[in-house]
């Protein structure tokens, strides 16, 4: 078996691409690069302060991650995980997370289940013995996935005994948010943030005009298939060619496992941009978008209104949220379709 990794925004190239001809001297950036939540990250600031800033933001970054890896057993979500059912303190981080995928759990009808980390487990995404679990074993472990028996009281949070939660879905896109209050502390008004393929900005480049990020074509990971301009804005993808493996039937299987059956969700979506002012909300709404397809996707975003997205299709159609249309240009002979409110 084959296993294979891509990460999906290429935010910095183009930034580096589309640069403007404003004062070089205020265009200049502070840039810092670290490994942290098992990907690469870059973070840019421009401004007096963006060395302070990036300092502290890499600290918060490192923080976090202590807090909510589901395999560092020093975290609050490991010490959940391993309670037997036993009630376990947490910090106003971790709860927030946990709210947050509450949310998303509700509006997407399950689609995003933070619960599934031992059907993960059984496929071998989580460490690397990758094979494909027969119906019975994943039919056992969807048993304890019942993400609401998860509570959260008195900042206090419960995992069921037999049950084991995973917050890879959110902890980056929360890890976002942190960066940009820690730039906002620091005085930096303008920077944009590469968490391995989730970008995050705050206002616009330094010359006044909206930073250019690539969305990754899934048919041609290596190639841009499209771009889109914002400003104050989080754009995060989830697709099926950034973490998967081939089988000995010549299949691909991926990381994003559809809780209705515990298989490689398969519901017409091969790619899953979300743009929005909140990273969090952004990263888990990916996910869930993915595994909703094309049609509860586009329900999911008419009944929120309070995000935008770019979903492709298996059979190479681009569809794209009202809000963001004048934004997005098209660099494939793929169709592009407005989801209408």
């Amino acid at each position: 078996m084959q296993m294979r990794k891509k990460y999906a925004v290429s935010a910095l190239l183009l930034l580096t691409l589309c640069g403007c001809g404003a004062d070089p001297a205020a265009q200049e950036a502070k840039s810092l690069d670290l490994f942290a939540m098992d990907t690469y990250m870059n973070l840019k600031a421009y401004g007096s302060h963006a060395d302070a800033a990036l300092k502290a933001s890499a600290d918060r970054i490192t923080e976090l991650e202590k807090l909510l890896s589901v395999t560092d057993a020093g975290s609050e979500i490991y010490a959940a995980n391993h309670a037997d059912g036993a009630a376990v303190g947490i910090s106003p981080d971790t709860e927030t997370v946990l709210d947050m995928a509450a949310k998303v759990y509700a509006e997407s009808r399950g689609a995003l289940n933070i619960a599934m980390y031992p059907v993960l487990q059984a496929w071998g995404f989580t460490t690397g013995a990758y094979q494909v679990p027969d119906g019975e074993q994943i039919a056992a472990l969807l048993a304890e996935t019942d993400f609401l028996q998860v509570t959260v009281r008195d900042s206090k949070l419960t995992v069921p005994a037999g049950m084991q939660i995973d917050l890879g879905a959110l902890a980056k896109g929360y890890a976002g948010e942190c960066v940009m209050e820690c730039m906002r502390e620091n005085g930096v008004k303008s920077a944009i943030i590469s968490l391995g393929g989730n970008v995050q900005a705050i206002g616009s480049k330094p010359d006044g005009s909206a930073w250019k990020v690539g969305i990754t074509n899934p048919f041609l990971p290596d190639e841009n298939l499209g771009i889109l301009q914002v400003t104050d804005s989080a754009v995060i993808t989830s697709g099926n060619y950034e973490r998967y493996f081939e089988g000995d039937d010549g299949q691909r299987y991926w990381h994003i496992l559809d809780p209705a059956d515990g298989f490689p969700a398969d519901n017409g979506i091969v790619s899953a941009t979300v743009i929005g002012a909140n990273g969090l909300y952004c990263d888990a709404l990916s996910t869930a978008l993915f595994v909703e397809g094309a049609d509860r996707a586009a329900a999911h975003w008419r009944a929120a209104q309070d995000f935008q997205a770019v979903l492709v299709t298996e059979d190479a159609r681009i569809l794209i949220t009202a809000g963001i249309q004048d934004g997005f240009e098209n660099l494939t002979e793929m169709p592009v379709e407005v989801i209408a409110p």
